[in-house]
């Protein structure tokens, strides 16, 4: 049965039921569709509009429905328009009349707008959680690894010295900057558009005060006509989860390239890695390349809500039944790729020595041979100047800035003295470096 069907004459035919169905993506929100019935069932029942002994009937019948959806013992019908629908025929079905009296004040366009944001809530809740956790395998394994000396790289070409906490740290960074731009989200996110109707409000004296405090919203929207048309949070969280995939991808391509035979700076745990059909000496970084393709879902997924919105008259519109299959499945990516990055990261051997044997080569501690230069009083330009041709001497006699002859290095500048060589080891270069915060060994 139709919650519409009134207006019409006809059946509608199977290809709009099928079309029109939500059921499969918006099944999830049971428990959020469930939980603001019950809020704005006990608000009807405070404000006089239905009785005390229909809204305890409603709240049982809401408890049983949600008690036998989580034991198995009411499997929802796949065939229901929604999931909202579904919730309230099977109330109907079990306790009649009281059943009908719920929708007294209400319309889908606020029962849904706010069943989404108490879902998206508790998935913040759960990406936040996640993100925690991927920054503390981050921070272990930098400490770990704190004497670890690699490559910088710029242009993808060696550098500068650094060690390999630091680098983590760069990661580290970014996760707070993901964490903090989805709880100020998330925030904006958590007021009620309960009681907002169709988009006019009710001419019924509904209280959406009471409602907002308990569902645990902040309060509740100052436009009826926006609080059933907006979606900006939606738009908002996916951009969010698409700059956190970024950050994750970036990740993983430097994963994927320390773990190549070409570098050998990481190797990833068999547990966490993938062989070929064919050869059988592979061993493929393939969650690492898969979070990598997968942030372009993610980016899919925010321009298709973009898209969804962009030309939409106010107030609600059928195509806005498409946001959720979009932020759903931004969320689910997210997740699934955060769950999978933490244990890689954290059974992955690093190998300190193979850094080292890198970071020995391509003269990074060029720039250092020139502030040594400058400490003796030569102006940074001719530093650098003396430095690139010492550079150019080297590459021609198979030398490096460690190696190089100290005559060498008094026939460019006559201020190099025997401290060079302490001056521009590559622990010296780290430790004068050390401007990031300082770790907490713990």
């Amino acid at each position: 049965m139709k919650l519409w069907q009134g207006r019409f004459s006809k059946e509608a035919s199977p290809l709009t039921n099928d079309f029109n169905s939500s059921i499969q993506v918006d099944s999830r929100m049971f428990r959020e569709d469930i939980q603001g019935s019950k809020a704005h069932a006990n608000m009807l029942s405070m404000q006089g509009i239905i009785t005390a002994q229909d809204n305890d009937a409603i709240q049982a019948g809401l408890d049983g429905i949600l008690d036998d959806i989580l034991s198995g013992a009411l499997p929802i019908d796949p065939d229901a328009e929604d999931i909202h629908t579904f919730i309230e025929q099977t109330l109907t079905e079990r306790i009649g009349a009281p059943g009908k009296r719920l929708h007294t004040g209400r319309s889908r366009n606020d029962q849904v707008a706010t069943d989404i944001r108490l879902y998206l809530r508790g998935e913040c809740a759960e990406v936040l959680r996640l993100i925690d956790e991927l920054s503390a395998v981050l921070h272990a394994k930098g400490v770990a690894n704190k004497s670890a000396i690699l490559p910088g790289y710029t242009h993808l070409q060696r550098a500068q010295p650094i060690s390999f906490d630091v680098h983590l740290l760069a990661y580290e960074e970014m996760l707070k900057r993901d964490s903090e731009r989805i709880t100020q989200a998330a925030a904006r996110m958590n007021v009620s558009p309960l009681g907002s109707g169709a988009l006019a409000g009710t001419g019924y004296p509904i209280d959406r005060q009471m409602t907002a405090e308990a569902l645990g919203f902040d309060g509740y929207t100052a436009s009826t006509l926006d609080g059933v048309a907006d979606r900006d949070f939606c738009v908002e969280l996916a951009s969010d989860l698409s700059l956190l995939m970024v950050h994750l991808s970036r990740l993983s391509e430097e994963i994927i390239l320390w773990a190549s035979s070409e570098f050998r700076f990481v190797e990833l745990d068999d547990a966490y890695a993938t062989g070929s059909s064919i050869m059988p000496q592979k061993k493929n970084p393939d969650l690492a390349e898969l979070i990598r393709g997968k942030s372009g879902r993610v980016f899919g997924d925010t321009v298709a809500l973009l898209t969804i919105l962009k030309g939409l008259p106010l107030a609600y519109n059928k195509d806005m039944q498409e946001d959720k299959e979009a932020v759903f499945d931004a969320f689910d990516t997210a997740k699934l790729c955060l769950k999978t990055m933490a244990p890689m990261i954290a059974t992955m051997r690093t190998m300190p020595s193979n850094m080292r044997k890198a970071a020995a080569k391509g003269f990074i501690n060029a720039t250092d041979a020139a502030d040594y230069l400058v400490g003796k009083g030569l102006p940074f330009r001719d530093a650098y100047k003396a430095v690139g041709t010492l550079v150019a001497i080297c590459i021609r006699e198979y030398e490096t800035l460690e190696s190089l002859p100290l005559e060498k290095y008094k026939e460019v500048c006559p201020l190099f003295d025997t401290d060079v060589y302490p001056f521009i080891a590559l622990e010296a270069c780290v430790a004068r470096r050390r401007h990031d915060k300082e770790r907490v060994d713990a």
